[in-house]
């Protein structure tokens, strides 16, 4: 753990120490400030977030976390914060996505002091009440009180093993069961398999579909202590439960049954289970290589300790404890996805369904691209400077596979969730920043493939029309595919330019102003148009409808980060579209108007709560009336994020709701996140410490800007003055003082 430097110390035990003595005082001075104190994993457990806040570690491909039991929208992760139940605790879950996928390895202990279940999904599972005054969660931690048996559950993590703790009291049915026929939400098994190997080893695997059509998790489970016996059981249908014979069990859904002596008040039951998504030997491996010992506590501080070091990254300092404990939530949520998915010999499930080897490199998935291009990717390239490389290998991994980039990839599958082929910015953004370490003409015929692929969603017209023509399929989507496939070809054409690719260049530039296709001078909006050229009759920017993706015409009118000033232009100058951003802001929706799931977080049409809104506050920059967006940022700082259950106002989404924050606290923002750009915003912080990628060192320093005032005057780099409210990241990479004035 680190030691702050004395002023920051003072700074953040500062408001504490008006009512203290002053022995309490020379105390509270020597205590040292551990960051991950200041996480709350349950934020986003209540309302649309959609987290979890189970045990896991940055990027771990585990993530160990309780399960309610019950489906539904708000238990898309498994838990909701409102709910009384757990169901037991599995080893893989989402982050604040929209799909009920995953929950691999179901783990439970129980005893005789109660027979509770509930039935979901067709299975009838035990479940245990608890209660939050008996739950406890962390950086790498979770406890709980299963209140039905008088359990005490523990659970900590490594990169790609779960590690359960179980405190039992003297019961004489005490069990542990592993049920792999586990079915919530979307997903649901299509072949399990169990194998006893000793009375402290079991293997298996569980395969399923979902929202990812094909996926298997192989594991090893070992136990601290041996069990006395075990029933393997074929759990046919509800309460028809088949016990077999022998060591072994293979059906569509399965469960073991562990039971253990414990004839005292307490007694201990470890469990390490290690995952793989290419062999039952590759889950042994994972074991063998990161959780050899039955030190729980040990596993647990190295957890801690590494969360922490990610934390210190970016040293913040407050007198405000509610800023700190957002802050450095979101610096926590922001890295609980990609997650890993190679072994630590490289084995892994590809997106073709054969296992290959990542060499040279960690394969990682779930890359909620959509979502993530708009300010996690950019955060990482600052600050996480190391793993871009390897997420790239990634994207080159299963264009291998498959002669694609990435859409929403997970777990070895491309579910072609969202639209845009938005890997292409990500690389763009790593290319034209300076980071090596991946093949750059490969990279470029990836992307050129993605923009080529006419089998893709809806491309054909697009390449053919320039524009992706209206239906009335659900879904369609056609105004926000032809948005967000300029803006790819955009970066397309930046790339090929700097390779002195010149044919495609000139190709893609044209493509990249697809935009106007559906630019719309009577509305001046983005308006659906047909196959033949018309645009849509009956026409209202503010309703919902399946021509914008999860969003209005208001909301995707400013999605054109590659030609902002062409956008203003096009609509007749700065005045019109300042008098659009006022509008965009204090033009709410009527008492009468439906609004849709995604629709959260709304000051006027703007929704922060969904992505396609997240850039629109800077857009002031570039009329020159960079306080009107000052003002709306500092607002959405203070009102959108909290660090309670219900903090998150949208689906936190993998990290992007918590990037936005994270980087618009220190004042920077990318609305072009391709083009190695970051705009001035206003920090929320007087001063911060961003220990980047390279090595070097940037100060954020803000010493007068407050709720109070949060306008700016000028912004000062290294003693110079900021023109244009940009700054690159080739000069922010040199380090130094970014002054906000």
């Amino acid at each position: 753990m680190i030691k702050l430097r004395s002023t920051l110390l003072a700074l953040l035990i500062l408001p504490f120490l008006g009512a203290c003595t002053s022995n309490e005082k020379e105390q509270t001075s020597t205590k040292k400030v551990r960051y991950t104190d200041y996480v709350n994993p349950f934020v986003g457990t209540d309302g649309p977030g959609n987290t979890y806040p189970g045990a896991t570690v940055p990027h771990g491909m585990v993530q160990l976390s309780p399960d309610n039991g019950y489906g539904g929208w708000d238990r898309i992760a498994g838990y909701f914060w409102p709910d009384s139940t757990i169901a037991g605790f599995s080893h893989t879950h989402l982050s604040g996505t929209g799909a009920g996928d995953l929950y691999d390895i179901l783990v439970m202990p129980f005893n005789s002091k109660s027979d509770r279940t509930l039935t979901e999904n067709g299975n009838v599972r035990p479940v245990s009440l608890f209660s939050h005054d008996q739950e406890k969660a962390e950086p790498g931690y979770y406890a709980v009180d299963l209140l039905d048996y008088d359990i005490h559950a523990e659970m900590t993590a490594t990169s790609r093993t779960g590690f359960h703790k179980y405190t039992f009291p003297k019961d004489d049915k005490s069990q542990i069961y592993i049920n792999l026929g586990y079915a919530l939400n979307w997903d649901g098994p299509t072949d399990t398999y169990l194998k006893v190997i000793d009375n402290q080893t079991v293997v298996g695997y569980r395969f399923s579909s979902g929202w990812a059509p094909v996926q298997k998790e192989y594991f090893v489970a070992k136990f601290s202590v041996p069990f006395t016996s075990y029933q393997l059981v074929n759990s046919v249908k509800g309460n028809d439960m088949k016990v077999v014979d022998g060591n072994e069990i293979q059906a569509l859904k399965t469960r073991g049954y562990f039971n253990f002596d414990t004839p005292n008040d307490k007694n201990e039951v470890l469990v390490k289970v290690a995952l793989s998504s290419s062999s039952i030997e590759g889950a042994q491996k994972n074991l063998a290589a990161e959780n050899t010992s039955w030190d729980f506590d040990k596993v647990r501080k190295d957890a801690s300790d590494t969360w922490e070091t990610e934390l210190e990254k970016i040293k913040v300092s407050s007198m405000n404890e509610e800023h700190l404990k957002v802050f450095y939530t979101a610096m926590y949520q922001s890295l609980l996805a990609p997650t890993l998915h190679s072994d630590v010999d490289g084995a892994y499930k590809g997106a073709d369904q054969k296992n290959h080897v990542a060499k040279g490199y960690k394969k990682y998935d779930t890359f909620s691209l959509w979502d993530t291009y708009r300010a996690a990717h950019p955060l990482y390239t600052m600050i996480h400077t190391q793993r871009v490389p390897d997420m790239i290998n990634s994207f080159l991994s299963q264009y291998d596979e498959t002669g694609l980039l990435p859409v929403w990839s997970m777990k070895g599958n491309e579910t072609n969730m969202m639209i845009g082929y938005h890997a292409v910015p990500v690389i763009t953004d790593a290319y034209f920043k300076g980071i090596e370490g991946f093949d750059v003409e490969k990279a470029y015929e990836a992307c050129k493939a993605s923009a080529m692929n006419e089998k893709g969603d809806a491309m054909a017209d697009y390449i053919k029309l320039g524009y992706v023509p209206l239906n009335f399929d659900h879904e369609n989507w056609s105004v926000s595919k032809t948005l967000e496939y300029a803006y790819d070809d955009w970066c397309i054409a930046e790339f090929a330019k700097a390779l002195g690719k010149e044919d495609d260049y000139k190709y893609f530039a044209k493509r990249a102003e697809n935009w106007r296709h559906v630019y719309d001078e009577e509305s001046s909006f983005m308006r659906p148009k047909d196959r033949k050229g018309e645009f849509i009759k009956d026409f209202l920017p503010k309703d919902y409808t399946d021509h914008f993706c999860e969003s209005n015409a208001w909301q995707y009118f400013f999605y054109v980060p590659q030609n902002i000033e062409g956008l203003i232009d096009a609509m007749g100058g700065a005045d019109r579209f300042e008098q659009r951003l006022d509008s965009m802001f204090t033009y709410y929706p009527a008492p009468e108007d439906e609004l849709p799931i995604f629709s959260t977080g709304m000051i006027g049409q703007y929704a922060h709560g969904n992505e396609p809104s997240h850039h629109v506050a800077y857009l002031y920059n570039y009329i020159n009336k960079p306080e009107k967006g000052q003002k709306l940022i500092r607002e959405i700082m203070n009102t959108q994020y909290k660090s309670t259950p219900d903090g998150v106002c949208g689906n936190e989404d993998c990290g992007q709701m918590s990037s936005w924050f994270i980087l618009s606290s220190i004042g920077l923002y990318p609305v072009n996140p391709g083009n190695a750009m970051y705009d001035l915003g206003t920090p929320l912080f007087n001063n911060a410490t961003v220990q980047l990628g390279n090595g070097n060192t940037l100060k954020i320093v803000a010493k007068t800007v407050s709720d109070a005032k949060p306008t700016l005057k000028k912004v000062l780099f290294n003693g110079e003055e900021i023109k244009g409210w940009k700054i690159s990241h080739k000069e922010l990479m040199k380090g130094g003082t970014l002054e906000f004035i």
